[in-house]
């Protein structure tokens, strides 16, 4: 994934708790999901599109 391993992962995690803290923390998760949800459908339409 992007090569980023699990230890790295795992630091990003903890650096964004300690900058957000842990009550904003699911609410940005859970934005940032739906956003790259939608992000990912709007590709297929364009994919869908381009290639019938």
């Amino acid at each position: 994934m992007f090569g980023i391993g699990f230890p790295e992962l795992l630091m990003i995690l903890v650096v964004a708790l300690l900058v957000i803290g842990p009550k904003k923390l699911p609410d940005l998760a859970r934005s940032l999901g739906k956003g790259l949800a939608e992000f990912r459908k709007a590709t297929d339409d364009l994919k869908e599109t381009i290639y019938p």
